[in-house]
């Protein structure tokens, strides 16, 4: 089904921030989906054209600011690249019979009923599964990490017999991440030693024991808790990454765990080895790569490596930048076409065929 289609796959976007910058220049490149819409949030931005927004030639799409203009624009797809979601605009649109595939914040949708309540007191996954019903739509969340990095875990345990613990680890200067509002959101700028910057990383970041559930569920494992913890490392000097001061004494860097257990043994793991500078205390070797690690019979250890297109010019902050923003969203472009051919409902990766998580060749 998904093969044989021929006509582009109509998308509609939100956000125009720094992934979905970048989404609309891969979207661009590609012959396979046609983007239709955008819709913005800053009243700024609405009217102009989104390749201007994006940094490219005119390309003809004027962003919008209604829920309105974007079913008017009747696309077979939304994709979804603000930092947090938008459920009441995620409501509406799966009633109109729209899929979306976002990058915010959603994998399963257990930590957004958890942490996040809707005022409307139903449980998140409840109102957005109501709504699919209802519009016959499906809505999908997935990301580098997490996302993509836990499905690789899953396939490298593919040729493992008995599999004792399996960890997936993102190691990654995450500098290149210029959302000044979500480093506040999590603590990144205030003393280190301050009692309240634990419980922001775990809020914020609690979208990966998602993953973590995610996975369990491709393993057929029942786990017992999902649980945290966190080291963070202060700065030892003044840091002044450009967009964003870090002052010495503040948090620059952390390794957080995220362990899903089985009588009180760690089985599944996603770790988060983030550096927003190397000039912290404790300091961790960053290795700029994803790992799987497996302890089993055989044992596996695997590094996902990210290199730039050749001839691009590291020492730019914004191709940098750039690498970043494309792996975070392009797991979700290109789930587009597997999504719209899905069944319609909430689906996770583990719902999606092989092809899902294929990327495009060029030409």
């Amino acid at each position: 089904m998904t093969a044989s289609r021929t006509a582009p796959i109509r998308v509609f976007q939100v956000a125009t921030g720094n992934v979905g910058t970048e989404m609309i220049k891969r979207i661009g490149a590609r012959t396979d989906l046609e983007l239709v819409g955008v819709h913005c949030y800053t009243p700024e931005k609405i009217g102009r054209d989104t390749g201007e927004i994006a940094g490219l030639a005119p390309n003809g799409v004027l962003a919008t600011g209604s829920i309105e203009e974007i079913l008017a624009a009747t696309p077979d797809v939304l994709t979804f690249h603000g930092v947090f979601p938008d459920e009441d605009l995620y409501v509406r649109v799966l009633e109109a019979g729209i899929d979306i595939v976002t990058t915010a914040d959603w994998i399963t949708g257990r930590h957004r009923d958890t942490n996040h309540p809707h005022p409307s007191g139903k449980p998140v996954t409840q109102l957005l599964r109501e709504a699919c019903e209802k519009g016959g739509s499906s809505f999908y969340g997935t990301g580098m990490n997490p996302g993509l990095n836990q499905i690789l875990g899953v396939v490298c345990s593919a040729d493992v017999a008995e599999i004792e613990n399996i960890t997936t680890i993102e190691s990654v200067d995450v500098s290149c991440h210029h959302s000044k509002e979500t480093w506040i959101e999590v603590g990144y700028g205030l003393p280190a030693d301050d009692p309240s910057i634990p419980g922001k990383l775990e809020k914020f970041t609690r979208v990966f024991a998602d993953s973590i559930l995610m996975m369990a569920d491709c393993f057929g494992l029942e786990l017992d808790e999902v649980t945290f913890s966190c080291e963070l490392g202060a700065c030892t000097q003044d840091v002044d990454l450009g967009w964003y001061l870090l002052p010495k004494g503040s948090l620059g860097g952390n390794y957080i765990k995220y362990q899903g257990m089985v009588d009180g043994v760690p089985r599944i793991e996603t770790h988060l080895e983030w550096q927003m500078t190397p000039h912290t205390d404790p300091s961790w070797k960053i290795k700029g790569c994803y790992i799987t690690r497996i302890t089993g019979d055989p044992c596996v250890y695997n590094k996902h490596m990210i290199f730039p297109k050749p001839g691009i010019d590291l020492s730019d902050p914004a191709n940098f930048a750039s690498i970043g923003m494309t792996v975070t969203g392009l797991p979700a472009l290109n789930a587009i076409a597997s999504v719209v051919a899905a069944p319609s409902g909430l689906l996770t990766s583990a719902d999606l065929p092989l092809r899902g998580f294929a990327g495009r060749f060029s030409g």
